[in-house]
């Protein structure tokens, strides 16, 4: 709801205009200004409510591992699935009642089915590998959605499937060495894919949540894959044997053509910018391979694909910044204000603070946090204000 300043000088500008009159702004105002008395009564019991929720979850999982080892295993069952139920029933019981609080109690229900998954297994010890739980959670959590379009379960679904593949992942490129550059790039797009889930003001919270949760894991996967990218370089000198050109062509398929294919479900035909950032990601995570060499010597810096490493890096942020522009999307300009920053420190520290001395360096650094922090800080309010102004 906007501000209630905001509010009576829309009203006002509505009223000079003859689109409405006189006492069609006063009820206008009036009826907004109730909701707002509502809605900050409503607060302090929510936050009570929800802490309560959480409160409770915490004691009952307390109470049961207090007496876990006095359980016999069908009743350890039983008392998993009413775990799960207890709050899914809460939650449907106050669907009506008090919305807010149904959505935290399905929410604290969907978490609950990771754990109850896990104790089922301990239980009737099921000796399947860890990521077969991760994805029955998946399920569980889809399942939710279904049934409620919450965005609860929206944000579990976006976590859970990469962890699953992620998981999956690992078992399958154990002990071998080749796999982590295509992990780097799944990271990549698909963190770039909720990032980009919501074009110039779509109104849908399960797309709120994906482009929230793009934008906290954008910058640091893109961390993440130039790590991955350099640890395959050390696989590659300890590892024994390489993964199966058949599995790593799997590898590769689902690290480009899985985020991908959500872009596509989301976006439709614009889906052709995820696929410039995918060529953008692939040529990323190469490189560091190639500026961060290892041997028996240890690491070997090369200082000219090292710069072509962080120039990639201003060339994304540069992207990131055109991406949010074409399509009216703050975050995405503010990220790649934030990206370029950071691409800047490190090269840095990477390339010239260790050759300089330590006070020179440290005043340089100085310097340049300020004057650019500052240039930064112009250009980005530009930008915003040149995307506002546009049509």
């Amino acid at each position: 709801m906007p501000e209630r300043p905001q509010l009576a000088a829309r009203v006002q500008a509505w009223l000079d205009a003859g689109i409405v009159d006189s006492a069609t702004a006063s009820r206008i105002l009036a009826f907004e200004s109730s909701r707002e008395h509502r809605s900050s009564l409503r607060w302090p019991v929510f936050v009570a409510l929800l802490f309560g929720a959480i409160l409770l979850a915490a004691g009952v999982t307390l109470f049961v591992a207090a007496h876990w080892a006095e359980l016999s295993p069908a009743f350890r069952f039983t008392l998993v699935v009413l775990m799960v139920a207890i709050f899914h029933l809460a939650g449907a019981f106050l669907a009506e009642r008090f919305p807010a609080l149904s959505i935290t109690f399905h929410a604290v229900g969907t978490l609950i089915l990771g754990a109850a998954v896990f104790l089922a297994a301990q239980i009737f010890n099921l000796h399947e590998n860890w990521a077969t739980g991760i994805l029955l959670w998946a399920i569980g959590a889809a399942a939710g959605y279904l049934l409620l379009r919450q965005w609860p379960q929206v944000a579990a679904l976006a976590l859970l499937v990469p962890a699953w593949l992620i998981g999956q992942w690992e078992i399958s490129t154990e002990h071998t060495r080749g796999g982590y550059r295509p992990l780097a790039l799944f990271l990549v797009l698909t963190s770039l894919s909720y990032l980009s889930a919501r074009i110039a003001d779509q109104q849908s919270s399960a797309r709120r949540m994906l482009v929230w949760i793009g934008a906290i894991a954008v910058l640091p996967c893109a961390g993440i894959a130039v790590a991955l990218s350099q640890s395959d370089n050390i696989r590659n000198y300890y590892a024994n044997s390489a993964v199966p050109g058949s599995t790593l062509a799997i590898l590769w398929t689902v690290a480009a053509g899985a985020p991908l294919l959500l872009s596509l479900f989301l976006r439709g035909r614009l889906v052709w910018m995820n696929v410039v950032a995918a060529l953008w990601a692939l040529a990323f995570i190469f490189v560091p391979a190639r500026a961060h060499t290892f041997d028996a010597r240890g690491y070997v810096n090369s200082f000219g694909w090292t710069l072509v490493l962080y120039l990639l890096c201003a060339a994304g942020s540069a992207g990131l910044v055109a991406w949010g522009l074409s399509e009216k999307r703050r975050e995405r300009v503010n990220l790649g204000i934030a990206a370029f920053a950071v691409s800047v420190l490190f090269f840095y520290f990477d390339s010239f603070m260790g050759k300089l001395g330590r006070s020179f360096s440290l005043l340089l650094l100085g310097v340049l946090c300020i004057l650019g922090g500052y240039a930064l800080e112009i250009t980005r309010r530009r930008l915003l204000a040149r995307m506002e102004s546009a049509p």
